[in-house]
């Protein structure tokens, strides 16, 4: 074999192969034996359009056998070229006729476009989901704190999947409710004797409008006794009020220690103007003796009564001296 010949079959086996890849004719093969009808022209203008034939093909074949008729090759590729799973919706559809959900083309494509799982949420209306809640502290009227923990069993409602809120709602809701229904309890023994009432408090207040789920059951799966959180805020309020007084009582000591220091400054002040006073008394006696307004008599009579009322005052503070002395003795007596 020539060398012309060995380059005419690698070209004529690389025409096959580009051939074939474009025009996948064994695909239309089988989506013809499958009761699909594609046309190779189809098929081609896929590949140009870049969009994956053997993906369109098994999914129109899986939506044919499952009797799908509202799947269509152009569906298929626009949602393809939108960013979709094609493979994930066409599942979707065949769960949702096997279960007798009504889900439509353009629904779970819509779903699926929005970042949802479409094919998890008909399996989720199929088999319903457990949704545990983080702890929830909450206190009754007489102040007794109680942690509860709640499981929530939901169902994915197809029709509120584009919209609609997801579990963190749903647990923030769930959250609230608890917190609302034990506030509202008279004492928390009413709640440990009766937890279900939580649950259908709860599950009235319609948690679920505006959300991707259906709650079917909210059941409280443990409720625990924390702080006594009144006896907690009472002593609170008497440390603070404790505080307060103190705060009070100190402010009042400084007055009074002003005052004091206010009053010694006003005696000190008098005795100096006193002792100033007294200064002026020889002087003023001079000036008398001088004008003759005083004589030698009236100053020594002046003199003889300030003697005597010395001596009154000196015999008046012995006389109290010894009735402070004598009081203990004859109490002592009397005993």
């Amino acid at each position: 074999m020539d060398a012309l010949t060995i380059v005419l079959v690698t070209l004529i086996a690389i025409a096959l192969c580009i051939f074939f890849y474009y025009v996948p004719f064994m695909l239309w093969i089988n989506a013809a034996v499958s009761g699909v009808r594609i046309s190779l022209i189809q098929l081609f203008l896929m590949r140009i359009r870049k969009v994956p034939p053997t993906k369109i093909v098994n999914c129109m074949i899986e939506a044919h056998k499952a009797g799908l008729m509202e799947v269509k090759r152009d569906g298929l590729e626009a949602h393809y070229l939108a960013g979709g799973h094609i493979e994930r919706v066409v599942h979707a559809l065949v769960s949702a006729s096997k279960a007798g959900i009504d889900l439509s083309f353009q629904m779970a494509t819509a779903i699926d476009l929005a970042g949802r799982d479409v094919f998890e949420a008909v399996q989720m209306s199929v088999n319903p989901k457990v949704i545990d809640t983080p702890p929830v502290a909450a206190v009754a009227k007489d102040g007794i704190q109680l942690i509860a923990k709640a499981r929530v069993t939901v169902r994915a409602n197809i029709r509120q999947l584009v919209g609609g809120a997801g579990e963190d709602t749903i647990l923030a809701r769930v959250g609230e409710g608890i917190v609302s229904s034990i506030g509202s309890a008279e004492s928390h023994k009413q709640v440990l004797e009766n937890p279900d009432s939580i649950s259908k408090l709860v599950l009235s207040k319609g948690l679920d409008d505006g959300t991707a789920f259906e709650i079917l059951s909210i059941d409280i799966a443990d409720i625990d006794v924390g702080k006594n959180i009144g006896a907690q805020l009472q002593m609170d309020q008497a440390e603070a009020d404790k505080n307060i007084a103190q705060a009070k009582a100190e402010e009042r000591r400084a007055m009074a220690i002003a005052n004091e220091q206010e009053m010694k400054a006003k005696a000190q002040e008098a005795r100096a103007k006193v002792i100033e006073a007294e200064a002026l008394v020889p002087q003023a006696m001079a000036d008398a003796f001088r004008n003759g307004n005083l004589g030698i008599m009236d100053y020594y009579r002046m003199q003889n009564m300030q003697a005597d009322t010395a001596m009154r005052q000196q015999i008046a503070g012995g006389e109290q001296k010894a009735s402070e002395t004598k009081a203990p003795e004859v109490a002592k007596k009397k005993k």
